[in-house]
């Protein structure tokens, strides 16, 4: 059973950021306000403010949430057997999420300048980082040659601009992603000794 007080408030938070998101797209980041994010949401400003102090504060909480779930397919990647089949589900994976976060990835690649100008900005793009090159070790394996790492970090790569360009382009997303999926494990795919 869950909390009455608790639902409103992750609810507000999460219809909040999809809000900004839509006016960072249609508006751009420096030209929105909070004030027209609550309007939209059809809240007070004051109502907004209880769960967001800044539209900085928006970005961070649309950053740290989509970080947290790569920490959480990492944990996950990280547990499983270095197998063809075990690399194919963490790309499967690593196309679902990229997908469903789309908008917040394509919203830092076109407002790169204004994220890394925000306190911490830089340095969440180097989580970004940081966390592309776990997800390249855990698909080349241990100890992998510089080819397999190239070959990962392309289908890794390849996945996220990919998505990025088509995701509004096509009517079926259940086909582009198994088009991506496809893709990315070409790249992957280990030759035969």
């Amino acid at each position: 059973m869950h909390d009455a007080g608790v639902t409103p408030r992750t609810d507000t938070r999460s219809r909040a950021q999809k809000v900004a998101l839509e006016l960072f797209a249609e508006q751009g980041y420096e030209k929105t306000s909070l004030r027209e994010i609550a309007e939209r949401l059809g809240v007070t400003k004051a109502a907004l403010y209880y769960h967001f102090k800044s539209k900085e504060d928006i970005v961070h909480s649309l950053t740290d949430d989509y970080f947290a779930d790569f920490d959480a397919l990492l944990d996950w990647a990280k547990g499983q057997p270095v197998t063809e089949q075990a690399r194919h589900e963490v790309l499967d994976r690593y196309v679902t999420l990229v997908l469903s976060g789309s908008e917040v990835f394509r919203f830092l690649e076109q407002n790169r300048a204004s994220v890394e100008t925000m306190e911490a900005g830089k340095e969440r793009f180097a989580r970004f980082r940081d966390r592309l090159d776990e997800f390249v070790d855990v698909l080349a394996g241990p100890g992998a040659s510089l080819r397999d790492r190239v070959r990962a970090t392309g289908a890794l790569l390849s996945v996220g601009a990919t998505c990025m360009f088509f995701r509004h382009q096509v009517d079926d997303p259940d086909k582009l992603r198994a088009i991506v999926l496809e893709m990315a494990t070409e790249l992957i795919r280990q030759p035969c000794p």
